[in-house]
């Protein structure tokens, strides 16, 4: 299919989107990392053990999902651009009152509204992004706004390094400045074209009508609901299975790395995973969505043993540069991915409550890769490869099960107004 180039109006209007999405989801990891970074910090600030202030992360995480669902019926029902508005407000309220607050309960109080608008705006952001963006973009536009995320971690990196100047409360001041990305986003980014012809069509969800419950839609996109929930319970294994015990369990009390090494390699895998989400989502404009998260982590799978099994940082470096490339480079792809398998109507909701839920679903992989070691009783190593190895297999099974029967039912997207992208 050829495609007509955009107008110049219509680019600088995409530009827009794709760096208000951007700036969203990084603003929102930023200020999630910082509480990771900064948890014996806060435990010091109040008084009380780490093991207590642990329970902030898990909070965030568990209110996720209810953020994902509140925002993307409400972006739904009302529009994307107000609720996306409304979630960085809101997260950037929340940061600030953060700084404030006087003792433990309410410190965690507030970062489990904050897991609201956090799970809110990856879902809200996509969709505006996803439906304002040409169609020949939306590959590379996902992969843009994926790399979010990565870039996020890097920039709460850097704040880190103000805590000896700031202290812990002026780094969450700091993460409250994500405000003024609302200000960019009400100034210069339009409503969703697709939501504001469906609205005048009469079409989807009517702004002024009660939109489907949760169970409605479940019942009505059953085996849809079902197979995105369980393919994002698998990248979410796959991804915080690479992540969360890999620089500080595993490369520095397992492999006895100096924390600048350390340093070094998160920062040029984080790097990696940047580069790698924005390569593969280009590259499925030209081969498909579903054919370049299946190459990304097919990709993963040789890289496992060159990211566990050496004792040198030069080769540890090199498998962990090489790994989240591959891995993050199949994240890359899902949020184009997500919303055009969503039915038109739920289109803020569906995806981000698929993320989020199969995030929830991944949140044990910790345990689950201690207990593995534990049981083998030869350290981390076939932890980590089993449970990146087993989430990148469901991966590639999944995708290619459901490339399969799209290709049995090639109607399936028939009149949608994503029909015409390289995955159809």
């Amino acid at each position: 299919m050829v495609l007509s180039l955009p107008k110049p109006d219509e680019r600088s209007t995409a530009r827009h989107v794709v760096i208000a999405s951007f700036l969203g989801w990084m603003l929102d990891a930023c200020d999630f990392f910082l509480v990771l970074f900064t948890l014996d910090n806060v435990a010091h600030g109040f008084g009380v053990s780490l093991e207590a202030v642990l329970l902030a992360p898990t909070l965030t995480l568990v209110t996720r999902p209810i953020g994902a669902f509140l925002c993307g019926r409400a972006a739904d029902r009302y529009g994307r651009k107000p609720v996306l508005l409304a979630t960085i407000c809101v997260y950037s309220l929340i940061e600030l009152l953060s700084a404030l607050a006087p003792g433990l309960g309410v410190f965690l109080f507030l970062r489990a509204l904050f897991g609201v608008a956090l799970g809110g705006e990856w879902g809200v952001g996509a969709s505006l992004m996803m439906e304002s963006v040409p169609p020949g973009w939306r590959g590379t536009a996902s992969g843009i706004l994926q790399a979010g995320y990565p870039a996020g971690y890097l920039l709460a990196s850097l704040l880190f390094l103000l805590l000896p100047v700031i202290g812990w409360r002026g780094l969450f001041v700091l993460g409250s400045c994500a405000i003024f990305s609302a200000l960019y986003i009400w100034l210069c980014v339009p409503e969703s074209p697709d939501w504001l012809a469906r609205q005048k069509a009469g079409a989807g969800t009517p702004a002024g009508e009660r939109a489907p419950g949760l169970l409605a839609v479940v019942r009505n996109n059953a085996m849809l609901c079902v197979f995105a929930v369980v393919l994002m319970s698998a990248f979410n294994f796959m991804s915080h299975g690479s992540q969360d015990l890999y620089p500080k369990v595993f490369l520095g009390l397992e492999r006895g790395l100096p924390a600048p090494t350390i340093t070094l390699m998160v920062v040029l895998y984080t790097l990696a995973a940047m580069a790698g989400g924005l390569c593969f989502g280009m590259l499925s404009q030209r081969i498909g969505r579903q054919y370049a998260i299946a190459l990304a982590v097919c990709l993963v799978l040789p890289v496992l043993p060159l990211w566990t099994l050496p004792h040198s940082a030069l080769w540890l470096g090199v498998g962990a540069v090489c790994m989240q490339f591959c891995l993050q480079g199949a994240w890359g792809v899902v949020p184009a991915y997500l919303n055009e398998l969503s039915p038109a109507s739920i289109r803020a909701t569906f995806p981000g409550l698929a993320y989020q839920c199969g995030n929830l679903f991944a949140a044990s992989t910790p345990l689950l890769q201690t207990g593995i070691a534990r049981l083998c009783g030869v350290g981390l190593a076939p932890a980590l490869m089993a449970v990146v190895g087993g989430g990148a297999l469901a991966v590639l099974v999944l995708t290619l099960l459901n490339a399969r029967r799209q290709k049995a039912e090639s109607g399936l997207y028939e009149g949608s107004p994503f029909a015409d992208s390289a995955e159809v």
